[in-house]
């Protein structure tokens, strides 16, 4: 009976430790991947705020982003579907990370287009103080 106990908790031991998914032989990397989801989240958001920005162009979000980084839709789905079920910390990470660079540069461009607004005010003033000049003089 003790060695089909044994037997029973090696097996059990050996199956827990098999992977789900079997590694892909072209995985991409994980510094890679998460260029490539922040491109694609960068593109998706582009194209849900402002379809015609990117369908006047013939830009296709995946399609572009495939090209750029030299992957297919299938080298990416099985490393997205790998990184997400055999290492779903390390994803997560990704995810984590890939938000904190979205806010990063949503705040730098917010920055810009603050400072670019107040110099158009401040040239709009600048060139009402002249014709309030102008209009004094005649």
């Amino acid at each position: 009976m003790k060695k089909y106990f044994l037997l029973l908790v090696l097996l059990s031991m050996a199956s827990c430790q098999q992977k789900a998914i079997e590694e892909p032989a072209n995985l991409i990397p994980r510094d890679k991947m998460k260029q490539i989801i922040y491109d694609l989240s960068l593109l998706q958001g582009i194209k849900g705020v402002s379809p015609a920005a990117l369908d006047s162009n013939g830009i296709n979000p995946a399609t572009y982003v495939y090209k750029k980084y030299k992957i297919d839709s299938l080298q990416f789905a099985k490393s997205d579907q790998y990184y997400a079920v055999e290492n779903i910390k390390e994803y997560a990470k990704m995810y984590e990370d890939i938000s904190k660079l979205v806010g990063e540069e949503k705040m730098r461009i917010d920055s810009q287009l603050s400072k670019e607004a107040d110099t158009t005010k401040t040239i709009e003033r600048s060139n009402m103080v002249k014709a309030n000049k102008d209009s004094a003089k005649q």
